[in-house]
């Protein structure tokens, strides 16, 4: 099929031990049932890390699920659970993992701290952009590879679209040196976290509902979470006067739907054709929500919110963190076969991708702007 921790959470309470109980019960399964025919009716449960009704990430993971459902009429019903209904945000994939739950939405460099390879199934700091990830995932190595580094897991990976390039995260200071980033607390996810580690931040990964809490609360100095249309939506404008645009750890951030893989096998042959087809649509259907909802937000921005001041990172520090994130890769890569794997096709690929954008894209924008007075 083509078609396609640094990360550490901190349970607390009562909720934390429902959660290990319930996923302690269902590491034994029972066998499953025998393949279903075309009367049966299956009962998925979806898991997300987003908070219900999310922006472009909650209100798709549902779309993905009221798809499936139609599609099927009812044959393959799922039903979606948001973050902390079912388990902590950051468990999607123990819960599909164990059946818990038979399917999630999320982003994979959340389980980082389980393969480090699926960093970059997310986003490779400076590398691919969305319509290049999903070239790479659809038609490269990228598919192939994503669903060798799940197999341990029991689990398939498809691809649920894209955010566009996102943005560099939201500062209580301006960035203008390598030196203004050490001692900042920044809440920031991925390989980008490790980059800003080693140059002296102080760096957390909070839930997507807690971002806008430790921003306003002063627990993070910095936190980026999506771009625009989320950012506001989520109220991070109310608690920082710095946008820094665009990201370097994140070009173009991949979604993913993760199926458990036994549940996936003994679905008929139209069903498992059916979840493929609805990741698809979703996938498209993401990253035109990011496209035209950032655009029309960010056009907005300077008049609803006259204190927020745009910023873009320094040349000097663009080659800063750009040499830090080769150290990064260099150093995960020795360590861990299948990351080395990973980054040596997604490298080669996004090689590539510059000699073609030198001639393609990026002549093409700035054509657009000289031909339209813009």
């Amino acid at each position: 099929m083509k078609r396609r921790d640094f990360l550490t959470t901190a349970a607390t309470g009562g909720g934390a031990a429902a959660a290990a109980a319930s996923l302690a019960a269902t590491a034994a399964l029972a066998p499953l049932a025998a393949p279903a025919v075309a009367k049966d009716r299956v009962e998925w449960k979806m898991v997300t890390p987003w908070p219900r009704n999310s922006p472009g990430v909650g209100i798709n993971a549902q779309r993905f699920a009221d798809m499936v459902t139609a599609m099927s009429d009812g044959r393959l019903t799922i039903t979606l659970y948001s973050a902390g209904e079912l388990v902590p945000p950051f468990e999607v994939l123990d819960a599909v993992q164990s059946d818990l739950a038979q399917v999630g939405h999320a982003a994979s460099y959340y389980w980082q701290g389980k393969a480090p390879a699926l960093n970059l199934f997310t986003s490779m700091p400076f590398g691919l952009m969305a319509w290049e990830l999903d070239a790479w995932l659809a038609c490269g190595d990228g598919q192939a590879l994503w669903e060798e580094t799940y197999a341990p897991f029991g689990v398939l990976p498809f691809y649920a679209g894209n955010s566009g390039v996102q943005a560099g995260g939201w500062f209580n200071k301006e960035i203008n040196t390598v030196e203004d980033i050490k001692g900042l607390k920044m809440r920031i996810a991925g390989l980008g976290a490790e980059v800003m580690r080693r140059l002296g931040a102080a760096t957390v990964l909070t839930p997507p509902g807690e971002i806008m809490p430790a921003l306003m609360s002063g627990a993070v100095d910095a936190a980026e979470w999506v771009s625009p249309w989320l950012d506001i939506a989520f109220g991070l404008q109310k608690a920082a006067r710095y946008y820094y645009m665009p990201a370097f750890h994140e070009p173009g951030p991949s979604l993913e739907i993760l199926v458990n893989k036994a549940r996936y096998e003994i679905l008929t042959d139209d069903l498992k054709a059916i979840v493929r087809a609805a990741a698809q649509a979703v996938a498209g259907r993401t990253l035109a929500d990011f496209t035209y909802n950032n655009t029309m937000v960010f056009a907005e921005m300077a008049e609803k919110y006259p204190s927020i001041e745009i910023r873009t990172f320094s040349d000097d520090v663009i080659r800063a963190l750009g040499a830090m994130t080769r150290t990064v890769l260099e150093d995960m890569a020795a360590r861990d076969p299948m990351t080395a794997k990973v980054y040596a096709s997604m490298r080669a690929f996004t090689e590539r991708c510059v000699r073609y954008q030198d001639h393609a894209d990026l002549p093409a924008l700035r054509q657009r702007k000289l031909a339209l007075g813009l």
